[in-house]
């Protein structure tokens, strides 16, 4: 497990994330220009290891009924690949949500980022932009894609599979 002081530090990398003070010693971090109602990226950062980030938009994440995921017993790897989805899906949220007002077919909206882990615990994350699709690691490009089922048989053969809650 991380320690506290850790967490801060990965969680003050980011830029775009303010940091705020909260009871009994606990941290929040915001993240303003959020495209959606939600501005809270982590929540109760907490001396004692505990600690939670948004997770409401992706997949693959045991949520409470907030949309958080425990960070607890996160390396710094998964920490950092779910924060930055976490910013991707605040991101674009009104994007979608303009989309699907226009009339766009289900079938070419991607509503959430998938995270993806293999048999190590490693995790890539996929993401779509405009008519491309990303496959992350952490904040890095790995792969760009022309479909959904060119990405998902790449995350397949690289020996990924869709995380699961």
């Amino acid at each position: 497990m991380l320690s506290f002081e850790e967490k801060l530090e990965i969680l003050e990398s980011y830029p775009e994330l303010q940091r705020k003070n909260v009871s009994l010693g606990r941290v929040n971090f915001h993240y303003e220009e959020s495209e959606s109602d939600k501005k809270t990226v982590a929540l109760h950062i907490h001396p004692n290891g505990n600690g939670f980030i948004y997770a409401g938009l992706l997949q693959g994440y045991v949520l409470d009924e907030k949309g958080f995921a425990n960070i607890r017993e996160f390396s710094e790897e998964q920490i950092k690949t779910l924060i930055d989805a976490s910013i991707r899906s605040l991101s674009s949220h009104e994007e979608e949500k303009e989309s699907e007002s226009d009339g766009v077919t289900q079938e070419s909206i991607f509503y959430d980022t998938e995270v993806w882990m293999n048999k190590d615990g490693e995790s890539l994350t996929l993401t779509r932009d405009d008519d491309l699709w990303y496959v992350y690691t952490g904040p890095n490009i790995e792969m760009v894609l022309g479909t959904l089922k060119e990405a998902k048989e790449y995350l397949q053969d690289e020996g990924f599979r869709p995380s699961r809650t």
